[in-house]
């Protein structure tokens, strides 16, 4: 584990791994980590190829230091861009962002320019703290997110999940999906139609976003938000695969 300061006293984790061709960066969702299903897959698959990789965590998150309740998408969008300078400055990258680093992925991708090759976006969920404090939460959580700064919300992935006032105030002006996406580059987007957390039809519209001329969407029809199962997993290896000229994914 290597660990880096953006800010004061706030230690970023990461791991590297070396390897050939562009770097593949793997930005995790709202509250996982560089550990998780996905980004462990990802590196095998990565190291069994020599291809190079980047995992990390973002503050609060993983083992990174930081209060997981003071951040917001500003915060771990910068967090990203910081780690990714620190470990290969200069380096073509292929994003792969989750969940909530899909939403990373397309703030960081167009301050990369020519460097970024290509991006993959699983179950992404760009501005998914846009309607949250007016229309998603009920009025007694909406008064108590106000009153205490935080709420907790059930979560079928565990523990339930914290909320703050912080999150919503902090992401707000990292919207991206209220005008065209300056990402050009070669983008696939994997979309599980059992995901009860983002809805698929958002990828419809993301597509429609994106400035890029080359925007492949597939669907898995049984596929749930963690989109983690083994074929799952495969389909990610395959799809990365093909951005960077595997033959055969």
């Amino acid at each position: 584990m290597t660990y880096v300061s953006r800010l004061p006293g706030i230690e970023l984790a990461y791991e590297v791994l070396e390897g050939e061709g562009p770097l593949v960066m793997f930005c995790p969702g709202y509250a996982s980590d560089m550990a998780g299903t996905k980004a462990l897959a990802l590196e095998a698959w990565c190291r069994a190829r020599g291809r190079a990789m980047l995992r990390f965590d973002y503050a609060g998150h993983g083992k990174s230091g930081g209060v997981f309740a003071e951040n917001g998408i500003g915060d771990w969008a910068a967090d990203a861009e910081f780690v990714l300078e620190q470990v290969a400055p200069g380096r073509d990258v292929v994003l792969v962002g989750s969940s909530m680093g899909g939403w990373i992925s397309l703030l960081l991708g167009p301050k990369l320019e020519a460097r970024l090759r290509g991006m993959v976006l699983l179950a992404p969920a760009p501005d998914f703290t846009a309607a949250m404090l007016e229309v998603e939460l009920p009025p007694a959580q909406q008064a108590e997110i106000r009153a205490k700064g935080v709420i907790h919300k059930p979560s079928d992935y565990g523990d339930p999940m914290p909320f703050s006032l912080a999150l919503i105030e902090r992401s707000a002006g990292f919207l991206v999906m209220t005008s065209e996406i300056a990402v050009t580059c070669k983008v696939r987007i994997l979309h599980g139609m059992k995901d009860d957390a983002v809805p698929w039809r958002q990828s419809l519209k993301l597509l429609e976003n994106l400035a890029s001329r080359d925007v492949r969407l597939t669907f898995i029809k049984d596929g749930d938000h963690r989109l983690s199962s083994p074929e799952d997993l495969a389909l990610l290896g395959e799809t990365v695969g093909a951005l960077l000229g595997e033959d055969g994914g």
